[in-house]
């Protein structure tokens, strides 16, 4: 038996290859699956399934792609439907993998078709769950991403029902595999490891632990949705995708990944054309294109990129140098495919031809202090939750992914001092506020991790 996490950090996803006796499964691929075709054949093994836990809001799955590449049936739970070959797979099915069987166990909550994948070793002994988006280390996948199709009450009784017919009989030995770790969306409170075991989460997961201490489902379900924030805009799209289908990748990068002259992406801007920098925000901060949104590479790119712009606006890219190919597949990955290139040399081609640029005005922490006697209003663009843990006094919170639709509640006469946990999320706004003509914007080096240093905190 052979198990691994095929971990991808800007989306926070875990996909899994299994193998037993020259047969293979993967679980939740993401988009790009050469990765998985290449290993099975480096451990000599052909992929006999593609196993999805359910139909994914935050990234668009590789499961068409790879089923088309390896002729593997695509295995979903009960009531799933899509556009494209699948087996619908019954509650309690066993698959056999070589010498192993996994066990579709039906869990509904975080959506109606979400499964798990119960994996029984060669002596028929339970040995790792695959739980999807329905536990998660320290957490359970949100009801709430089905867009008025059902009520986040609804998914959440289910939800309850899964975790104590299903998850909570396990074995305390048995391993969790999640389709998540921490900073995925699909849940409101991730664990920073990205497995665990049935018998720690049976003590540490707030969901987990209530069921199995006898916690009524009333309790429950008000536990489970206290505290949500919206999801990101792309959630309801890619989950849409993912049952109609899609281009392949290979189709779209040969589409996307193209070099535009000045010329070229002078054209684009004048035809509304986003201009997205995906340069560090130091590098943004020294110099960039006027009206530019800046979502680095060195960040949680494709979520922010997902959570701030329309999946239909038309991007063009500055990417740092070699890192072009890279900026256009992680958006692919979130089903960001109308881009119409990047620009050939970057941002130094548009800087050594002369022409206007803008910078971004940022101070040290230990100059807060400062600027905040001033008459400057402090914007925290953390989560809600960050900001009830400590934030400067006066300070107006403005979650990043709300600041756009919010950006009427500021006076763009005003000055503003813009700060976030560490720095990356403040950049971010300091370019959307710039888009919409605020001229005096201060970024904070480092973010409140750093400036609480200088000030004395307060807690919500």
């Amino acid at each position: 038996m052979y198990i691994e996490q095929l971990y991808t950090n800007c989306l926070a996803e875990a996909a899994y290859y299994i193998e037993s006796d020259g047969e293979a499964a993967i679980i939740d691929p993401i988009r790009e699956t050469e990765q998985y075709v290449a290993m099975a054949a480096a451990r000599g093994a052909r992929i006999k399934y593609i196993l999805e836990t359910h139909f994914h809001a935050d990234f668009v799955s590789g499961h068409i792609d790879l089923a088309a590449a390896t002729g593997a049936p695509i295995v979903y739970g009960p009531g799933a439907e899509a556009n494209y070959p699948i087996h619908v797979a019954g509650d309690g099915e066993r698959l056999r993998l070589g010498k192993l069987e996994i066990e579709v166990l039906h869990t509904p909550g975080h959506t109606p078709e979400s499964v798990c994948y119960l994996l029984y070793d060669e002596h028929g002994k339970p040995n790792a769950l695959f739980s999807g988006d329905t536990l998660f280390v320290g957490d359970v996948g949100r009801p709430d991403l089905l867009d008025g199709k059902m009520s986040k009450e609804a998914l959440g009784a289910m939800m309850y029902e899964s975790l104590r017919t299903k998850i909570a009989p396990l074995p305390d030995d048995v391993i969790v595999y999640p389709a998540h770790g921490p900073g995925s969306a699909c849940g409101k409170s991730i664990g920073k490891e990205t497995f665990s075991t049935i018998g720690i989460q049976r003590k540490t997961n707030y969901a987990l632990a209530g069921v199995s201490g006898g916690q009524d489902r009333t309790a429950f379900v008000a536990e489970l949705i206290h505290g949500l924030t919206p999801p990101p805009r792309y959630y309801f799209k890619d989950a849409a995708i993912n049952k109609k289908g899609y281009a392949p990748l290979a189709e779209v990068m040969s589409r996307n990944v193209h070099a535009l002259s000045l010329a070229d992406f002078d054209r684009a801007m004048t035809q509304g054309t986003l201009v997205l920098d995906a340069r560090t925000a130091d590098e943004f901060e020294r110099g960039h294109i006027p009206g530019a949104i800046n979502i680095g590479l060195n960040g949680s790119y494709a979520w922010w990129a997902g959570t701030l712009l329309d999946i239909a606006t038309r991007l063009a890219i500055v990417a740092p140098s070699g890192q072009e190919e890279e900026a256009v597949l992680r958006l692919a990955r979130i089903g960001y495919e109308n881009v119409a290139g990047f620009l050939a040399g970057g941002f130094d081609t548009w800087k050594d031809t002369g022409r206007a640029i803008e910078t971004v005005q940022s101070i040290e922490p230990s100059e807060f202090p400062e600027y905040y006697a001033s008459d400057a209003t402090v914007l925290d663009v953390r989560r809600p939750g960050e900001f009830e843990q400590g934030h400067v006094d006066g300070a107006t919170n403005i979650p990043l992914a709300e600041l756009e639709e919010r950006i009427n509640e500021l006076d763009p006469n005003g000055e503003y001092l813009v700060h976030c946990a560490g720095g990356y999320r403040s950049m971010v706004a300091a370019s959307i506020l710039a888009r919409h003509g605020f001229e005096q914007i201060t970024n904070v080096h480092g973010g409140y991790s750093k400036m609480k240093t200088f000030i004395e905190p307060v807690l919500a």
